[in-house]
C-alpha cells in the first residue's frame, strides 16, 4: 500500500547533505540530520522522514550515524527499518 505524501511543515525541505557512498554502490543521494529525525533522499528522488514515531529513536540514532560516516545507510534501512519510514515527503 503506497502512503500518501506529506507536508513538509517548512517549504522547502532542509538542506541536504550529499551521502559520500564510500560503499561506491548505495542508492542513497542525500540526507538532513534533524533534532530528532532524519530525512533520507534516494537515487531515484523518493524521499522519507525516519522519525520518532517511525522507526524509532533507536534507529534514526543508528541512520545518523551511518549517514555521517558515509557507508551502510541504505543497506541498514534494508535490512532493519524496510518501510517503516514515518512519512514520504514530496520531492
Amino acid at each position: 500500500m503506497d502512503m500518501p505524501h506529506a507536508p513538509w511543515p517548512q517549504d522547502p525541505l532542509p538542506p541536504m547533505t550529499a551521502y559520500r557512498n564510500r560503499g561506491g554502490d548505495s542508492g542513497v543521494a542525500a540526507y538532513a540530520l534533524l533534532a530528532d529525525a532524519l530525512i533520507v533522499r534516494f537515487d531515484d528522488g523518493a524521499t522519507y522522514l525516519y522519525g520518532p514515531a517511525r522507526p524509532g529513536r533507536h534507529h534514526v540514532g543508528r541512520m545518523k550515524s551511518l549517514a555521517m560516516s558515509g557507508r551502510g545507510l541504505n543497506a541498514y534501512i534494508r535490512r532493519y527499518v524496510r518501510e517503516k519510514h514515518q512519512a514520504q515527503l514530496a520531492p
